[in-house]
């Protein structure tokens, strides 16, 4: 059987969307559009409060590795219910051919929700900081596998020209390292393998322990239960960025309350 690298088709069939993007709107025309924008809501702020451990609550249709998540998939009671249970920050996947996302979802949460909304996606090209900040975003997620340090440092000064934060990701310690060097923020670190799709807690215990104190930290993939969350608050974590759990349950509320333990 042949093992597919399901990061590296993500990533062609992204580029082709940017193409066709940019064919649509030039960067040029897209820059001006951002002019007088609303301000972004602070979502480095709303996921690091002391004491307590933050929530990312995710919307996605689907992923790679579950197939169709969500069967109903109703974008504006999932987001009344994450508003309901007043989660901290909310992750909208926009990503369309591997998880059902849209770009335009961004907007209709935020009709919805008062948390800042972080834009979940394959940033590939500084188009997309700039479309990010125009469809809404107040955050995006910059994936460390996939960009150089040079294409981390430009797309980080976008984003702080834009007013926009950032969430870097990272899977391993080479990332980590190249992440720390740049004085990041808001470091994710991710359990899952983007190129396999296998998800390992042990990930985030051997990370944790190698990032200085004063960086906010999110977890993200395979957190399941109260236990999960206890544990990696317990651990320091600041936040944690949960999906598949919550777009499963029939009670999107009443799973929030019981995850975190609220």
């Amino acid at each position: 059987m042949v093992k597919v690298d399901t990061l590296k088709e993500i990533v062609a069939k992204k580029k082709e969307r940017i193409a066709l993007s940019k064919q649509q709107l030039s960067e040029e025309d897209l820059k001006l559009k951002l002019i007088g924008l609303a301000p972004c809501r602070p979502f480095r702020e709303a996921i690091s409060k002391p004491r307590q451990i933050s929530l990312i609550a995710e919307i996605k249709q689907s992923s790679p590795s579950k197939g169709l998540i969500r069967q109903n998939f109703n974008l504006q009671e999932i987001a009344q219910s994450y508003q309901d249970a007043g989660v901290q920050a909310v992750s909208v996947l926009t990503e369309e051919d591997f998880f059902g996302g849209n770009p335009l979802y961004i907007n209709a949460v935020k009709n919805i929700i008062a948390a800042p909304v972080l834009r979940k996606d394959f940033i590939l090209e500084s188009y997309q900081v700039y479309e990010s900040r125009y469809l809404g975003a107040d955050a995006v997620l910059l994936i460390a596998d996939l960009l150089t340090k040079d294409k981390l440092i430009e797309f980080m000064q976008i984003a702080d020209s834009l007013d926009l934060d950032y969430l870097v990701e990272v899977h391993d310690e080479k990332e980590l390292k190249k992440v720390l060097n740049l004085k990041v923020p808001i470091i994710g670190i991710n359990n899952r393998n983007l190129h396999t799709l296998a998800v390992d807690f042990k990930t985030t215990e051997k990370l944790f322990t190698l990032i200085p104190r004063d960086k906010v930290v999110v977890v993200e993939s395979g957190i399941r239960n109260c236990q999960d969350v206890l544990f990696l608050k317990i651990l320091g974590a600041s936040s944690v960025l949960i999906g598949t759990a919550f777009m499963e349950a029939e009670d999107i509320k009443r799973k929030v309350e019981e995850v975190m333990g609220w």
